[in-house]
């Protein structure tokens, strides 16, 4: 595992990943999807290397140094239209506890001085909202005046204690 240095929690389709099979990566999901889930797009899966809920990571603390996180972002019903059989879903009554718990597993895991990367899309929630329930201020990211709909924050484990 030490050639295992980044984490993807919520890994779905590899979307953004450039190489989509990074030999120091271990790409998580709660779900495996085999090719022709989605009759529209019959070659795409969800073929995480070991399915894992990100709010219960298996990992000891100070594990990684970087740790991507971009989980589910719409409220909806499970496989209610094509976006959430990719992306997963969330409910009204529960995403603050998801997240927060979420992204306190990925500070556990990461260790001092490390990288998380924290894709948000506002399509049901706000930017502002969930940084308010993560509780932590991110380094950097798309500005606040920012038109995008879909968000990148950084954040540093170790900076904010020095701030």
């Amino acid at each position: 595992m030490k050639r295992k240095f980044i984490l993807d929690v919520c890994c779905g389709l590899r979307a953004f990943w450039f190489n989509k099979h990074h030999p120091n990566t271990i790409y998580l999901d709660k779900r495996t999807r085999e090719k022709g889930f989605d009759d529209f797009r019959p070659n795409f899966c969800i073929k995480p290397d070991m399915e894992m809920d990100f709010k219960n990571l298996k990992f000891p603390d100070k594990s990684f140094k970087l740790v991507v996180m971009d989980p589910p972002h719409i409220i909806a019903k499970p496989e209610s239209f094509r976006m959430v059989k990719y992306y997963g879903n969330l409910t009204k009554e529960t995403w603050k506890n998801e997240i927060k718990k979420g992204f306190d597993e990925c500070w556990r895991v990461l260790e001092d001085y490390g990288v998380l990367i924290f894709k948000w899309n506002e399509t049901s929630i706000k930017k502002k909202e969930v940084l308010k329930v993560i509780g932590r201020e991110p380094l950097f990211g798309h500005p606040t005046n920012s038109k995008c709909t879909t968000h990148w924050f950084t954040f540093m484990k170790g900076c904010d204690d020095e701030a």
